[in-house]
């Protein structure tokens, strides 16, 4: 079975940003009207994550209608239903949905602050956007976000 890919409305962008750092493929759909959403979910084959009860709908069998504000909760029902791990080797730039590559030290010496450079030497770029990454001190809230959906994926077993 292929992995899933996702296209997230307008509604969720920070659910699409959710998923990409757990390494899944979530494109964001920001300012489309939904005939064009609905085509782009078809054409690269992606389920499409709405609030949006009509979109859902019009979507058919490649739509998932997600309920409530709760982010985590939108994240656990996501997780659940296509049964997603987190793998912090495959996370995706946050931002625009690209593989991320490593860059050197050195690379990076030009681009983050200089306390960055003091403590970390490991580092991710966007070969897109170009945005650099770490693990800095946001990266424990982070696993905890993607901690506590997955678990909560894991001992609920009713639909959310």
């Amino acid at each position: 079975m292929t992995e899933p890919r996702f296209l997230a409305d307008e509604m969720l962008g920070s659910l699409a940003r959710w998923l990409r750092i757990m390494g899944y493929d979530a494109e964001y759909a920001r300012d489309m009207r939904d005939d064009d959403i609905l085509r782009q979910a078809v054409d690269e084959e992606r389920m499409l994550l709405t609030r949006d009860r009509e979109l859902a709908s019009r979507a058919g069998d490649r739509g998932i209608l997600l309920q409530g504000d709760d982010a985590i909760g939108h994240l656990e029902a996501v997780v659940r239903r296509f049964d997603l791990t987190f793998d912090e080797e495959r996370t995706r730039c946050a931002l625009c949905n690209r593989q991320l590559v490593p860059m050197s030290v050195e690379e990076a010496a030009p681009r983050v602050p200089p306390r960055v450079l003091e403590r970390h030497r490991e580092f991710l770029t966007c070969p897109s956007c170009g945005r650099v990454y770490w693990k800095g001190t946001h990266w424990t809230g982070i696993c905890g976000h993607v901690g506590e959906a997955v678990r909560r994926a894991r001992t609920n077993s009713g639909p959310r």
